[in-house]
């Protein structure tokens, strides 16, 4: 069953002006306004949670000001050892490196991405359960919150390029970018934060890689304790799978995708008796087999889409790793 830290509705219910104590009772002036049937200890049932948000947003109105109110309300020490590695990062982008791979410890019904392929660069939330509408009001104040983090731990002022969400506005839009200072777009294909490449290397404060370091390393142990976790292979797969046409990453590079350092990189894949080139050839020979059987790309343009630079040199890994050259290998697919 999905779960949602408890911390998000104790905040989300303060910004609201009421309480929510531990046996999950909504309470406004003493008086039990409204029960999740969950107590709050560390998390709750996705069901209660967003029964929760369908409750504020009728009592509300729908009032932006919530939206807002929270966003003030939650800030990176309330999120644990997470919120200390993401403000101690020495970078924005590695802070949003660690919020994208460890933000599965607070929840299973949402995942962040930072898509660098794009320019802006896009910070976008994803949702992983259903559509109901309490998606839109969640969706809104964890941007909002994020967007109000990063400018309280970055050095400088920071303008984002826009923000977008998918749902359309039920309010006044003008408030919304009062709020993020600048455009805010509704309808739109992402929920996310569009950020310029500059801003990502710009320093934290509070930036201190050797805190981050060990704070990392304590999240790495936290996370291969959750249920049925992903190996750090299936991580790295998914990684390069998208990335591959942009020529092989370097380990160091892929080490900070995952929010780690390059040490740390090697010390996990040496846990599953792997290297980093036995993960990058495995990347290489799916997407290549994956191309082969079901796509028109070229044999030249499936050896530039697993990242070889030449397609006599993937012709040759090609029939090392399966014994038949790309060709051979199209043909018995078919």
């Amino acid at each position: 069953m999905a779960s949602v830290a408890s911390i998000f509705a104790t905040t989300l219910t303060r910004a609201a002006g009421l309480d929510l104590n531990e046996g999950g009772e909504v309470l406004g002036n003493g008086e039990t306004l409204y029960c999740l049937n969950s107590p709050t200890a560390d998390k709750i049932p996705e069901s209660a949670y967003f029964g929760l948000i369908d409750w504020l947003r009728i009592r509300t109105k729908d009032d932006p000001e919530l939206v807002f109110s929270y966003a003030r309300e939650i800030r990176g020490n309330d999120l644990g050892a997470l919120g200390l590695a993401i403000k101690s990062a020495p970078t924005l982008r590695e802070s949003l490196l660690r919020l994208e791979r460890y933000f599965r410890l607070l929840t299973d019904t949402a995942v962040y991405s930072l898509k660098e392929d794009t320019d802006p660069v896009l910070f976008a939330l994803e949702a992983r359960t259903p559509d109901r509408p309490a998606l839109q009001l969640r969706d809104e104040c964890a941007l909002a919150a994020i967007a109000d983090n990063i400018k309280a731990f970055g050095s400088n002022d920071i303008e984002f390029d826009h923000v977008s969400f998918r749902h359309d506005c039920r309010g006044d839009p003008a408030l919304f970018e009062a709020f993020f200072g600048c455009k805010v777009h509704f309808g739109a294909s992402d929920n996310a934060i569009a950020i310029t490449p500059d801003l990502l290397n710009q320093p934290n404060k509070l930036g201190d890689q050797g805190i981050s370091d060990f704070l990392t390393q304590h999240l790495d142990t936290e996370i291969r304790q959750l249920p049925d976790p992903s190996s750090l292979k299936d991580e790295v797969l998914d990684h390069l799978a998208s990335r591959l046409s942009e020529g092989v990453p370097q380990a160091s590079d892929v080490a900070m995708r995952m929010g780690m350092s390059e040490r740390t990189f090697y010390r996990r894949l040496a846990d599953e008796n792997l290297s980093y080139r036995d993960v990058l050839r495995d990347a290489q020979l799916s997407l290549a087999q994956e191309l082969l059987a079901d796509s028109n790309c070229s044999i030249a343009e499936v050896a530039f889409l697993t990242g070889f630079s030449e397609q006599s040199t993937f012709s040759r890994a090609f029939k090392r790793w399966v014994g038949e050259a790309p060709a051979q290998f199209r043909q018995l697919s078919l």
